[in-house]
């Protein structure tokens, strides 16, 4: 009897330790990182798709925490953020951030509109140029403006693209499933061992 007690309490912890595993699981916050134009790097469209950036960011949905990325050959282009104005008037003087390392990243860290073009003169007059809504949880994208989100260029990941890879920083920390498949197998052998010990 006492051995089955010791084998019920056993499988008493290793469900709650489960448990445990699938609460972390469904609590974390999935974020994606969006190559812009997916195949088509960033750069003036050509003929065969010339509103290659309005088609692409119909097809995307995207929420705060999710990054863009912008990749193209760093001595031919830039990329900038403006305003709604100055996108359709393809004005580039004072962007709200401008990048042109070629592997630039745009965090989106609030909800609103978001206008980019190219930094380059007539990039933007040859339709080089990108809008994204990002809507609140009631699908309104107008309660914040269309600035703050920052670039964090020199944190881009590895990403092979036709220009090379680009070099990703040394990491720190393992992936983060890692540490809650331990945290849940910790908690496994404590249970075991404290209803072993019971």
């Amino acid at each position: 009897m006492a051995a089955n007690l010791r084998t019920s309490n056993m499988y008493y912890h290793f469900l709650l330790a489960f448990q445990f595993l699938v609460l972390l699981q469904t609590r974390s916050v999935s974020c994606y990182q969006y190559k812009v134009g997916d195949l088509d790097a960033w750069g003036i469209p050509t003929s065969a798709k010339p509103l290659v950036y309005t088609q692409w960011s119909k097809y995307h949905t995207f929420k705060i925490g999710d990054s863009l990325l912008f990749l193209y050959p760093p001595s031919q282009d830039s990329v900038i953020q403006v305003t709604e104005q100055s996108y359709n008037n393809c004005n580039i003087k004072d962007p709200i951030l401008y990048m042109n390392n070629g592997n630039s990243l745009f965090n989106v860290t609030k909800y609103g509109e978001f206008y980019f073009t190219s930094g380059e003169q007539g990039h933007c007059e040859k339709k080089q140029k990108l809008h994204i809504s990002v809507l609140s949880g009631n699908g309104s994208s107008v309660d914040s403006p269309s600035y703050g989100p920052s670039a964090l260029p020199e944190i881009s990941p590895s990403y092979p693209t036709v220009f090379g890879t680009m070099p990703q920083p040394p990491s720190s920390s393992p992936p983060p499933s890692f540490p809650v498949f331990m945290a849940a197998l910790a908690l496994f052998a404590v249970s075991a061992l404290v209803g072993g010990i019971m």
